[in-house]
């Protein structure tokens, strides 16, 4: 897909990996369709695709609520007037152990809350707008490309019972529409990104987080312009299609 005037949305658009997707593809001419919870911040990623000379329009919505989601797809039907592609960005955490264990006894314990937050947000979010995104490109009949963001974290990391397991499924979804949307000239690929250099690392403790750069065989985080381009790079490939690309410098957990 030469992403050139096509109309794409990119979920977790306000900050991060979000932001800097919007960008990446707003210089290649693409149309792009914010969405975030943060109105405010929406607003700062619209400027940066302006800036580059690209239509960008804004959507609060709430991922996890299903009849959000339908109605965002909608609007940006209407608006744009298809929906040629989808980035599915958004996510949360809320880390903790399953058991915290001090002198033989259990001081705390992840929350069913947490869990489900989780959940909620990087799993369910997924699938509602995966889902619209393929209603859309469907009934439009002009095909499209689905990239959704895992995690290396998808193989299983300490304190990340709840976002391990979301991002799991996110990866399995991804293939799993690959193999149903391919009838239809929809692609359906995924990323994983290691550790990268947002404002979600860095509000990590700094011994930790030196800790987890020590670990990457490359010794440094990622560069969210790097995601960008391997989101570019995914479009553009119109033969990559139910694989995840794990951008990690070589970090395994």
């Amino acid at each position: 897909m030469d992403p050139k005037e096509k109309a794409i949305v990119i979920t977790g658009a306000a900050q991060g990996l979000g932001q800097k997707m919007a960008e990446v593809l707003a210089g290649q001419g693409a149309r792009i369709a914010l969405v975030d919870l943060d109105e405010a911040k929406l607003q700062e990623t619209a400027r940066l695709c302006a800036n580059v000379g690209s239509q960008a329009k804004s959507y609060p919505a709430n991922v996890a609520e299903e009849a959000a989601v339908e109605a965002l797809f909608a609007s940006v039907r209407k608006d744009f007037g298809s929906v040629d592609g989808l980035i599915n960005n958004a996510g949360t955490n809320r880390d903790a152990l399953l058991v915290k264990v001090k002198d033989g006894k259990v001081q705390n314990k992840m929350s069913l809350a947490d869990f489900n937050k989780v959940i909620a947000v990087d799993l369910v979010g997924v699938f509602l707008c995966g889902r619209e995104a393929a209603v859309h490109m469907v009934e439009g009949g002009r095909g499209g490309v689905i990239i959704n963001i895992s995690s290396i974290s998808r193989a299983g990391n300490i304190g990340q019972t709840n976002y391990a397991a979301a991002k799991a499924g996110v990866a399995a979804m991804t293939v799993t529409w690959a193999k149903e949307l391919a009838r239809y000239k929809i692609r359906v690929a995924g990323i994983a990104p290691g550790f990268c250099d947002t404002r979600m690392v860095a509000n990590i403790k700094p011994e930790i987080r030196e800790k987890i750069i020590s670990t990457i065989p490359l010794r440094r985080l990622g560069e969210p312009e790097e995601i960008g381009g391997t989101v570019l790079y995914i479009l553009q490939n119109d033969y990559y299609n139910g694989r995840i690309l794990e951008i990690d410098g070589g970090l395994r957990l």
